[in-house]
């Protein structure tokens, strides 16, 4: 009879484990720079179910280039407008949106440098022109950061002052410029200083000039499982995700 349980068990353990392989997903997730540490943070959750994530990161721009070009993906985190035009493509899955988070934009200086006066937008002006250096997303790169603080310097009427002193980057942290000594001052979404070493969040920018950049997620249309990927956008908009959030610098959209 123990020879007999002991077999059973070892089939039944070894059909559970079958099961869960076949249940197990293997997700590529396509995401904004902005919202990669966010995904990274809470992967390891979604893993322990048996799934596997890879994160790729570009601008919001150039994944929509990505995935208009055919790249394959599972999951998809840009901006809603980006999903809402996808989804009109066929690429994204009908019905999968869902607003995860929203983000401002933040000013950075290195870890030891005197910290700007950013309290008021004269104060902002001033801190910018006064900074050897300026450094933000190239607007050309399609992030929208980059986007908002071209416009931005344009309405503030200093984009001739800064223009030649401007360090402009496609893509990745602006704060490693920061970081390397090659800017003194940099413009960015918060969620992406945070995670830089060796440079300090000066704050935010001045509530009348602030600009929030909300962050949704949707299901690739031709998903290798569906109902993985929706699980996982599932972690990202639930309690779990909002602690994280907060820690990287995001909040959720209102």
């Amino acid at each position: 009879m123990p020879i007999r349980t002991t077999a059973v068990s070892a089939i039944a353990a070894a059909m559970l484990l079958a099961a869960s392989a076949a249940s197990a997903a293997e997700l590529k997730v396509l995401t904004t720079g902005a919202m990669k540490a966010v995904v990274l943070a809470l992967a390891p959750q979604f893993e322990s179910q048996g799934h596997k994530v890879t994160v790729d990161n570009d601008t919001a721009g150039a994944l929509v280039k990505r995935i208009e070009g055919g790249e394959a993906f599972d999951v998809a985190i840009i901006t809603p407008g980006a999903i809402d035009a996808l989804i009109a493509k066929g690429k994204v899955a009908a019905g999968t949106r869902t607003n995860i988070a929203r983000v401002g934009v933040g000013v950075v200086v290195k870890e030891g440098a005197p910290r700007p006066d950013i309290g008021n937008v004269e104060a902002f002006k001033q801190a910018l022109i006064a900074a050897k250096s300026v450094a933000y997303i190239d607007p050309e790169s399609g992030g929208s950061s980059g986007i908002y603080i071209a416009g931005l310097l344009g309405k503030l009427g200093i984009a001739d002052a800064i223009k030649p002193k401007a360090k402009l980057k496609r893509g990745g942290y602006v704060a490693d410029l920061v970081a390397s000594g090659e800017a003194e001052l940099g413009l960015h979404q918060i969620s992406e200083i945070v995670p830089v070493k060796g440079v300090i969040l000066v704050g935010p920018l001045p509530a009348e000039i602030q600009n929030y950049t909300t962050y949704a997620g949707g299901v690739s249309a031709t998903a290798k499982d569906m109902d993985a990927a929706k699980a996982l956008i599932g972690l990202l908009a639930g309690p779990a995700g909002t602690s994280v959030l907060r820690e990287k610098g995001m909040e959720r959209p209102s």
